[in-house]
């Protein structure tokens, strides 16, 4: 609307108006339409409202006259009989309209100079408290006053404006070195709205004397006329250090907008004393200096990517979290989290509201129990309290992604440069802020130098004329020839100034009393003038005497004002003609600043890479149960799901399958593990562990190819969940054909969506199972007839993933691979004492032992002591003789823990083909010789075979969480 009203801005003072238009078919109506009235619905009147006609111009206008308006002017007065008509483009008007209201606004009003990094209103207000004279160490005055002074004089505008600039200025959380101390109620870091300006008083900041105001009544900035002409106030203010970056700045102007982040006092000034020491510095050398934005409310910076870029190009997006602390009650033992630090006022009553609906309805934040605000005059302290049991670190990661607690600030380095908006990184802001400086101390260097050089013209005649005897024209003759000016009309001037001054000494009496009579000023210079006759300025020259100097050792005092006004008028030359020194009084000036204002930096760096919280972070890193069937349903459950039974019970269901559908796998793994996925044509997938939709015990699961890029007919044999890819672990791949193989564990840190090779696999092999394990460790292997080979993993040659691998064992015919499993590290001695105990020939059942679990449900546990270790390709030792109907389904390694008795803590998880599920303890199974057959360790009367089995060593199993069955089928034997 503004655009509109400024493009027909020119239409308001006629009358009648007319619109040249294109012929058309409608050209007929024109005479109806030009009969039309325009009535106000607003203002009914009843005066008559002239038509509004048109007609074609194509004599005048041609084919230019598309898209033109013409204007019509007719002289309403008799005689006149003049008319005007103004063709322009409409288009072009209302871009020029608008593009002159845009810069209006972005120079006026919303973009601040990079020189003095100050907005126009902001930059009133201070230069109207200094006219008022409110310095630091003088007394407040009433907001209302500075409001209605800078309304006045300078700034035509709504007097909230000014007085929430005002507000602003004066609040250490709003900025980071505030300009105006304020004395009353200024707003809170919660929102809360500061009092009305009748109410509130205010003063200069001693720093914003010392950095903005200094050197104001030296010539150093031009003065440019306020908007009604009647005063005169400052373009800019001479700073003395970049304001612009100390504290910032923001604001939303037309077609653009600026974010700038405040930074630190000190370190602003390290920087830019580097770059004045050296002006080739690099950005990475100066953030030496200045490593980032320094927040008036503190918090924590997340890494520097988003810094560096900010920096080098003006743009760029920088991660602030608050800063937190976790107490735990000793009393309740429950931790709570303490919110210290927040970004700015983001953290307000608003989002302290925001988060009791969280607590709520987000199932995310169920961790919380209680949210307090205990802040007050010392800072801010939010409690919040957490339910028994809560995990404080995935809690507080919600926290950072679902509030306020962990924001951005988005870099957008936007100031007018030259009287143009500009987009400047760190360096070039910092340049920009030197060159205006360097005008600054010139033009103050230059005022000093000619009131020096004025006051010397005077000061340096007057020691001589004070030693004659006699004030006439030879009294010239007297002075020394360095005191002859070469312009000689000059000169005389200052001799007459000197011989009036003289002439007030020696009448001092009579002086006095013509001055004591007069009754103002300009009646004492004419009684001067008349009773000793004095010119004009020797009247004014001994006016301007003060009391002091009216002593007999003024001579002298003359002779050292004159020697100390020469010094310095050498010293301002000395200065002006060089530039360098011009910039080390720049550096001397901002490290005075440093010195009487620095305070320590308050928002933390912390060095990683970004901020940005993934969904792992959220996600308790919590034990899981993974069942996989044969037809590719997966499926999350909690490890309390099935609870601890007796051997030789029948168990519980693990849940609904499909027709002619088996479990396949049973594994223990952690929300955050990468699960690898081995398929039967010896690919592998990778998928998080999370990803896998968690459900109940009853639930059929979620199909892999949701998960996984699959092909038809390919079938997941193996899953290996991995914490960490280690350089120093491997994966031990076994067929059912017999071939093994060792893969660096790094080969699989990477894997595309659609798989890669893990093994190549010859005609009717498959790949069945996967170990994860290091050279160190052992392998254990056995054949669907019981037949068993240890040997060590570095034995095993590690090898490329697209290779088929070696011979594992010698299968008799009939016989298949049936199970693998790895000897951990940890039992190394146990390992290393089995050849002395197979030589001894000893008949000990101490762990650690092999647990076999055949397809009927039998097992039996066997010490491993009992088996020797060889080469691959050999046929093994016997472990489990079994009847002509059943075979081996698996064998583990137990032992790894004991309990106080001795015995293993450890506990198997048996599956059916059916799903029914057994979880049993190690302890309850027999230790046997290798030729037993074992004991009972499920019945499976209606449930097949024993499908899968999964060990739970004691660290992933807690005694205390046990629920009541579920299943009536989980019933003791």
């Amino acid at each position: 609307m503004a655009a509109l009203s400024n493009s027909i801005r020119l239409l308001r003072c006629y009358h009648h108006f007319t619109f040249s238009a294109t012929p058309s078919r409608f050209s007929g109506l024109r005479k109806a339409s030009s009969e039309l009235r325009l009535l106000s619905s607003a203002t009914p009147s009843r005066k008559h409202v002239r038509p509004v006609s048109s007609r074609r111009k194509e004599e005048e206008v041609g084919s230019e006259v598309n898209g033109s308006v013409v204007l019509r002017e007719k002289d309403g007065n008799e005689g006149g009989g003049g008319e005007r008509i103004v063709l322009t483009e409409l288009h072009k008007e209302a871009t020029e309209a608008y593009m002159s209201y845009a810069m209006s606004v972005l120079l006026g009003r919303a973009l601040p100079d990079v020189r003095d990094g100050l907005k126009p209103v902001h930059r009133r207000i201070l230069y109207a408290m200094h006219e008022l004279g409110l310095s630091s160490k003088k007394p407040y005055k009433k907001c209302a006053r500075v409001v209605g002074e800078v309304l006045g004089k300078f700034h035509p505008h709504g007097d909230n404006a000014v007085y929430d600039s005002l507000v602003r200025m004066a609040q250490d959380f709003s900025l980071r070195s505030p300009l105006i101390r304020g004395h009353g109620n200024f707003g809170s870091i919660d929102a809360d709205p500061p009092a009305a300006m009748r109410y509130t008083e205010c003063r200069l900041e001693a720093l914003t004397e010392a950095m903005l105001l200094a050197d104001l009544e030296q010539n150093t900035v031009d003065y440019v006329p306020n908007f009604d002409n009647s005063q005169k106030e400052p373009s800019l203010l001479p700073a003395r250090i970049p304001n612009l970056l100390l504290n910032g700045a923001s604001g939303i102007a037309v077609g653009m907008a600026t974010n700038i982040p405040p930074h630190n006092l000190g370190e602003l000034v390290d920087a830019l004393s580097a770059l004045i020491r050296n002006p080739e510095a690099t950005l990475q050398e100066l953030l030496e200096y200045m490593p980032g934005p320094d927040f008036p409310t503190g918090g924590i910076i997340m890494g520097n990517i988003g810094i560096l870029e900010a920096y080098r190009t003006g743009r760029g997006r920088v991660v602030i979290r608050g800063k937190t602390d976790i107490e735990l009650d000793s009393k309740t033992k429950r931790a709570a989290i303490i919110i210290q630090e927040v970004l700015i006022s983001d953290f307000s009553n608003s989002s302290l509201l925001e988060i009791f609906v969280h607590l709520y309805s987000n199932p995310n934040l169920s961790g919380m129990s209680d949210i307090r605000d205990e802040s007050d005059r010392s800072g801010m302290r939010v409690v919040i309290e957490l339910k028994r049991g809560s995990d404080p670190a995935i809690v507080l990661n919600n926290l950072y992604r679902l509030t306020a607690l962990q924001s951005s600030f988005s870099c957008n380095m936007v100031g007018i440069l030259n009287g143009q908006p500009k987009l400047m990184g760190l360096k070039e802001l910092l340049q920009a802020f030197l060159e205006f400086r360097c005008s600054v101390v010139e033009r103050r260097a230059k005022f000093k130098l000619s009131q020096a050089q004025e006051r010397n013209h005077i000061i340096e005649v007057l020691p001589y004329l004070l030693s004659c005897e006699s004030f006439d024209d030879t009294a010239v003759c007297l002075l020394p020839t360095t005191v002859l000016a070469a312009n000689f009309p000059d000169f005389l001037l200052r001799f007459s100034v000197a011989r009036g001054i003289i002439i007030g000494l020696d009448n001092l009496d009579e002086v006095i009393n013509t001055i004591r009579k007069a009754s103002s000023h300009a009646l004492a210079t004419a009684s001067l003038r008349k009773e000793f006759e004095l010119t004009e300025k020797q009247a004014e020259a001994i006016l301007d005497i003060s009391l002091r100097r009216l002593t007999a050792l003024e001579r002298n005092k003359f002779v050292d004002e004159g020697k100390s006004l020469r010094a310095q008028i050498s010293k301002l030359e000395e200065l002006l003609s060089s530039k360098k020194q011009i910039l080390q009084l720049i550096e001397e000036e901002a490290l005075e600043i440093k010195n009487k204002f620095f305070t320590p930096r308050r928002s933390q760096l912390e060095d990683t890479d970004s901020g940005e919280l993934e969904d792992i972070d959220v996600i308790p890193n919590e034990e899981m149960l993974l069942a996989i069937s044969e037809k590719g349903y997966v499926k999350r459950m909690k490890p309390d799901t099935f609870n601890l039974q007796n051997r030789g019970t029948i168990g519980k269901s693990v849940g609904k399958l499909r027709v002619n559908d088996a479990m396949s796998d049973f594994l223990v793994c952690r929300a955050h593990d990468k699960v690898l996925y081995f398929s039967d044509k010896g690919t592998v997938y990778s998928a998080p562990a999370y990803k896998i939709p968690e459900c109940s015990r009853t639930a059929a699961g979620t199909p892999l190819v949701q998960i996984l890029s699959l092909s038809d007919g390919e079938r997941i044999t193996s899953i290996i969940p991995v914490s960490e890819f280690a350089g120093d672990q491997y994966l031990v791949m076994l067929t059912v054909n017999g071939y093994i193989k060792k893969v660096s564990l790094n080969y699989f840190a990477s894997i595309r969506c659609t798989g890669i090779i893990a093994i190549q696999l010859v005609t009717g092999d498959e790949l069945k199972w996967v170990k994860c394990c290091s050279n160190n460790d052992f392998v254990a292997m056995a054949s669907q007839n019981g037949m068993v080979i240890l040997t060590p993993c570095a034995n095993i040659r590690a090898v490329g993933r697209n290779t088929r691998g070696s011979v594992a064992m010698r299968l008799k015919e009939g016989d298949k691979v049936a199970s693998m499993d790895i000897i951990p590290d940890a039992l190394q001695k146990e390992l290393d004492m089995t050849l002395e105990v197979h030589q001894r020939k000893s008949r000990s059942m101490n762990g650690p032992w092999l647990l076999f679990v055949s397809e009927s449900g039998y097992g039996k546990r066997v010490p491993v002591s009992r088996f020797r270790t060889s080469p691959l390709n050999r046929v093994g030792l016997i472990g489990y003789k079994f009847s002509s109907e059943d075979r081996l389904a698996a064998v583990f390694v137990v032992g790894f823990s004991f309990g106080e008795d001795g015995e293993s803590d450890e506990q198997v998880v048996l599956v059916s083909q059916s799903g029914t599920v057994n979880r049993i303890k190690v302890r309850d199974i027999s230790i046997q010789s290798r030729y037993a057959r074992g004991v009972i360790l499920m019945r499976l009367e209606h449930a097949g075979k024993i499908q899968s089995a999964s060990l739970i060593s004691a660290a992933e199993v807690d005694p205390e969480d046990e629920y009541e069955d579920e299943d009536a089928a989980a019933v003791e034997a």
